[in-house]
């Protein structure tokens, strides 16, 4: 078998762009409703909780499929289901304008989803195969930070534009600028070298799967995967609501928040240098405690201190789910690419059903008391952080 690359490789460059294009491509689909929620109650005559499920329905799917996707990958390559699933997921994309109701918008987002899903299910795995061990590191934490910014210019880009424009136009421009970062990817992604088929074989699968919900260690990173990112969105789910509501901004200016995923980029591209000096257990506690105390900034009535909430909120947590993510491929000695993908299941399963639960709890209590909700769900994350770092700590 051929070496991986390593950072003096002419392909390791091209590797890793690719990457980032694909977390630009496919996160701007996937979030591509979000900043947009208020915009939909009103102009489709629709409840908080149910512009929610335009977010929700996408990442559920996308939850759903991560693991036959990457079921698929074993074989039929890592690369080919890379390039399918973002031309697909950005393609359709260009037709949630013609949506002509919630329920038309709901189930394309669902569809998006299920197409979306291909990409986060394999190029954590595709990065682990073709690269040299200690180039890493350095590559996987440019995925995520390409994620960040992904997510951001899904939010970012229809906020802005709906000073100007509908939210109509404003998904064209958005599904645009994600398609041509779709075929960006695919121009640039190396040919494979280090792949090997296998046979797919349902029991095989489902075994490994058992084999690794019987290691702690994994157990206590899915855990955190899907607590983790449900209190994420959920968070950003219903800050906008927030921000017009009580503090009296425009929708264009609540799309503003979103730059606080800029913080996210940098701290998901730090995690793996922190990690490298302080180890993974130290910087996943600090990443949960951090995002802990920053959720509960956001209580604040004064905007300033609720901002500066979001923004320690947000570096914390893609610090922590840049460490967890890079630690899978380690804790798991066998079927690393069902570990990933169970990690990513984990994920978007929090992401879709907390997300949904917690529109229910928004709409029943006032905003300190959706916060302490996600608070005590939190806190879950910040004690498996601890029991995952002492563990750590102690085989050290």
């Amino acid at each position: 078998m051929s070496p991986g690359l390593t950072r003096t490789d002419r392909n390791y460059r091209r590797a890793v762009l690719a990457m980032l294009a694909a977390g630009l491509a496919t996160f701007n689909a996937l979030y591509a409703t979000q900043a947009l929620l208020p915009t939909l109650v009103e102009d489709l005559g629709i409840t908080p909780t149910e512009a929610a499920l335009t977010v929700s329905a996408t990442t559920g799917l996308l939850a759903v499929c991560i693991v036959p996707m990457s079921i698929l990958s074993e074989r039929f390559g890592r690369g080919r289901l890379l390039v399918i699933s973002a031309l697909t997921a950005t393609a359709l994309g260009l037709l949630l304008p013609l949506a002509p109701d919630a329920p038309t918008l709901i189930a394309l987002r669902a569809l998006q989803g299920i197409a979306i899903a291909g990409v986060p299910a394999v190029a954590m795995t595709w990065l682990a195969e073709e690269l040299d061990p200690a180039a890493l590191g350095r590559a996987m934490g440019i995925y995520v930070a390409g994620t960040t910014v992904g997510g951001l210019t899904g939010r970012l880009i229809p906020a802005g534009l709906l000073e100007i424009v509908d939210w109509r136009a404003a998904l064209v421009v958005s599904s645009l600028v994600a398609l041509g970062m779709a075929v960006l990817m695919t121009v640039l992604l190396p040919r494979q070298r280090r792949f090997t088929p296998k046979r797919i074989g349902l029991r095989t699968e489902l075994a490994a799967m058992l084999e690794h919900l019987r290691n702690p260690r994994l157990v206590g990173l899915f855990v955190i995967a899907f607590v983790g990112m449900g209190v994420f969105v959920s968070l950003y789910n219903f800050f906008g609501f927030r921000m017009i509501d009580h503090f009296g901004l425009s929708p264009a200016l609540v799309g503003l928040v979103f730059l606080m995923y800029l913080s996210g980029t940098w701290s998901s591209a730090r995690a793996g240098a922190l990690t490298d000096k302080y180890g993974r257990g130290r910087v996943l506690i600090a990443g949960a405690a951090l995002m802990f105390l920053g959720l509960l900034a956001t209580m604040s009535g004064w905007l300033p201190g609720a901002l500066t909430g979001l923004f320690l909120f947000t570096a914390s947590f893609f610090a922590m789910h840049s460490t967890a993510s890079s630690w899978i491929g380690l804790a798991a000695t066998s079927h690393r690419a069902e570990a990933s993908s169970m990690y990513l299941f984990s994920y978007y399963a929090g992401s879709s059903l907390v997300g949904a639960a917690t529109g229910v709890v928004f709409a029943l209590t006032t905003w300190s008391g959706f916060i302490l909700v996600l608070a005590a769900l939190l806190l879950l994350v910040v004690a498996t952080a601890l029991v995952l770092g002492r563990a750590e700590v102690r085989v050290a």
